[in-house]
């Protein structure tokens, strides 16, 4: 093998993770451009949830009691005082991801290269991530979304159907959480390339009624459906 067509074959190796990003973000744009319940209209009044994200990783916020839900049946640390304040949440910050990724990477530098590579290549098991808030104000990262009472109580039927069944008369066991003030549950579902914790953000809202794209598996492919309160 000649020295150029050694050279060619290198580069050509090297230039295979680029092409593969390059179509996976394209698929993700497209994917996430194509709207599930289109014509959807968000009503004046319901039940205002918020959806947020920190540019990664989405989330659905909600209120920890209201008319349809109370939150505090579900998950013990709902009705439990903050550790860093001793206050009492009002909100309930939900999100599914990757259980070694939840439970042992509290930074991105703490990502491990096998562990990177089992998730592309065979996935992981599910977990639930639950943050507690006191009255969220709205921003770029926190959107507010108000459901009709209907489409809340789909929410949180999808919400619910993402978790273990539980024994009678016991209560959800829960994970310390690197993420201050949170806490994890165990969770269904494998989480892959395809079906990632913003996946699981769009799948629950559009199964909820509201108006979302196709394929959501980064950030910005789910808060690109919801208004930016900070936009003019």
């Amino acid at each position: 093998m000649t020295r150029r067509r050694v050279l060619a074959w290198v580069g050509g190796i090297i230039a295979l993770p680029v092409i593969a990003l390059g179509l996976f973000l394209l698929a993700a744009w497209v994917g996430s451009s194509i709207p599930r319940n289109a014509d959807w209209s968000e009503p004046e009044d319901g039940i205002r949830i918020m959806v947020e994200s920190n540019g990664i990783h989405t989330g659905i916020v909600m209120p920890i009691v209201s008319s349809e839900k109370d939150w505090r049946e579900t998950f013990p640390s709902a009705g439990m005082p903050r550790e860093r304040d001793g206050w009492l949440p009002t909100h309930v910050a939900i999100g599914w991801g990757e259980k070694e990724v939840f439970l042992n990477t509290p930074t991105w530098g703490d990502l491990k290269a096998s562990t990177a590579l089992r998730i592309a290549f065979m996935g992981g098991d599910g977990l639930m991530r639950v943050g507690h808030y006191v009255n969220p104000r709205p921003s770029e990262y926190h959107r507010y979304l108000t459901l009709r009472p209907e489409e809340y109580r789909r929410l949180v039927s999808e919400i619910e159907a993402a978790l273990p069944p539980l024994p009678e008369n016991e209560e959800r066991f829960s994970y310390e959480s690197f993420e201050v003030g949170a806490r994890n549950y165990d969770a269904r579902g494998r989480y892959t390339l395809s079906n990632t914790c913003n996946q699981w953000v769009g799948d629950v809202l559009a199964r909820s009624g509201v108006r979302m794209g196709y394929w959501t598996p980064l950030a910005g492919g789910v808060m690109k459906w919801v208004d930016d309160p900070t936009a003019d």
